[in-house]
Order: C-alpha cells, then structure tokens, then sequence
C-alpha cells in the first residue's frame, strides 16, 4: 500500500468516525431543546463557508465558470441543505442507532441513482442486496409502531425523514459527480457551503437571534464546536481526499463504522438501547449493502 492509499485510508477512516460521533452529539444538542434545527443548520453553513473560503486563500486560485454557479447553488441544495436538514429534524425523532443504521442506505440509493442518469444495469445481485436491507428497513419501521411510548423509541416520520436524508445525498453523488470532479474539494466547497448559508440565513435570522446563548450548557456548546468544526469542515475535507486516492467501493466500506460506532457511544452513555431486534435491522442492511457495492466493484473490472 502506497503514501495515496494510506492517506486515502485514514481520511475514510477518520470522516466516517466523525460522522459516528456527530450522530449521539446531535442527538444531546436535540435534546436540550435550546438550538432548532434550521438555525443549527445555517451556524453549520455559515461557519463551514468561512473557514473554506479562508483556507482558499492559502492555495492557489481557482476560477469557477460563471456557468456552473448555478449548478452548484442547485447541488447545494441537494447535497447539504435537504441532507443536513432533514437529519437534525430526524434525530429528535429517531434514536441514534436507527439513525445510524439507515445511514448506511446512502450507497443503495446511489446505484438506483446512477441507473436512472447514467443507465447502469441493475442485476440479480444488486436487486438481492436491495431487497436485504429493504428488509432491515422495515423491520425498524415495524418495531418503532410497536415501540410507541417509550423512551428509545424512532417515530416513523423519523425513519421517512432519515430515507429522504440518504436518497438527497445519493443523488447529490449521483448527478453532480462530473461537476464536483471539476474544481479542487476546497474551491468547491467554499461555494457550495457559501449557497447553503445564503438559503437558510433569510428563513432563520429570527430563530438565530432568539436563542440564548448565554443559557447554554458548556458540554452542548462543545457538541455545537464539534458538529461545526469536526462534522462539517473536516469531514467533508476528508471524504473527497478518501475518494481521489482509493477505490470508491472501499470509502464507501468505511460508512459501516458510523452504527458501530454511534451505538457503541449511544449504549455506553445511556443514550440508547441496543436490542435483538435492532442487531437483527442493522446485520440486514449492512448485508444488503455490502452485496450491492461488491456487485459494483465486480462489474467495474469486466
């Protein structure tokens, strides 16, 4: 293994630890009720523009054509605004295993994706994995009706709002890859963190100002620097720099670490409880997955 791949490895390793972590502390930040989730959005958005746009300034410069602005502004709203807004209303609905768990969907909603734009087959295989984790699914969505009243329980609207998370996010991968493959992480991200400020700062002033943040406890500040900084800057830092060097298939391996894990922290804290049931969902999706992304890997070397 060369300097590229281990590089590639770490930074996969790393950006999916992070998002592990940023699942139980988005979970605490929901449930001290002191941040909604637009106005957690926009200081993410905000935040993540100017530190990219201030990173740019230390690279060389990259003109970005006046015609794919658009574009871009469009990806944003795909790739983060849906995404990210849709998760922080979820996780005060869901736990943070389920959370986790259906995550892990991303890359089976990229292939419908990419079967649809870029017309790759979908075989026997695929449809196999696809049926697997649509299983693994369904038995979270029958155990949370079940599961009505109590204290872990993911409310199906959590679980509705958690597939629209990974379904925006695959096809922001899916449709705007050709785009992102153009300009360097940095200079795309500045832009496309800079639109999502822009979307959500009109509609959020006024929960932004209504907070107070003098009330709010250090260790949620904490959570707050940690999903701004770590969740947001450095991750999404990362995942471009895992893809340029390994092969997509492997990235893509290490999603698995966020249900380990976010439900190893999630039980330890008394956060969440890890039951049969939810061992059995997640063995479900994660094989369902894992058949999908190796029929991938296999049809790229025909």
């Amino acid at each position: 293994m060369d300097r590229k791949q281990i590089a590639g490895n770490l930074a996969a390793f790393g950006a999916y630890t992070i998002f592990g972590l940023n699942i139980v502390f988005c979970k605490d930040i929901a449930n001290s009720s002191v941040v909604a989730p637009l106005p957690l959005f926009t200081m993410r958005a905000v935040s993540a523009a100017a530190l990219f746009w201030l990173l740019s300034l230390f690279l060389p410069k990259e003109k970005v054509a006046l015609r794919d602005l658009p574009l871009i502004a469009l990806a944003s709203f795909v790739g983060l605004l849906v995404p990210q807004l849709t998760f922080l209303k979820a996780i005060t609905i869901a736990t943070p295993i389920d959370t986790s768990i259906i995550s892990t969907l991303t890359p089976v909603f990229t292939m419908f994706i990419a079967a649809i734009a870029l017309k790759e087959p979908i075989t026997l295989k695929k449809a196999g994995g696809v049926a697997l984790s649509l299983a693994g699914v369904l038995l979270l969505i029958f155990n949370s009706v079940r599961a009505t009243g109590a204290v872990d329980h993911t409310s199906p609207l959590g679980i509705a709002l958690l597939l629209l998370n990974a379904l925006s996010f695959a096809s922001y991968l899916g449709i705007f890859r050709p785009l992102i493959s153009r300009y360097s992480v940095v200079t795309f991200m500045k832009w496309m963190f800079l639109f999502s400020a822009l979307f959500s700062l009109p509609v959020s002033i006024k929960g932004l100002l209504a907070v107070n943040y003098a009330a709010i406890p250090a260790k949620v500040l904490l959570e707050i620097g940690f999903l701004v900084f770590f969740a947001t800057f450095v991750a999404y830092f990362l995942i471009p720099l895992g893809q340029k060097n390994v092969r997509p298939t492997i990235v893509s391996m290490y999603s698995y670490l966020q249900p380990v894990i976010a439900a190893a922290v999630a039980v330890a804290i008394g956060m969440d409880s890890f039951t049969w049931q939810k061992a059995l969902a997640a063995l479900l999706v994660i094989t369902g997955v894992v058949i999908v992304n190796r029929s991938r890997a296999a049809e790229s070397y025909r």
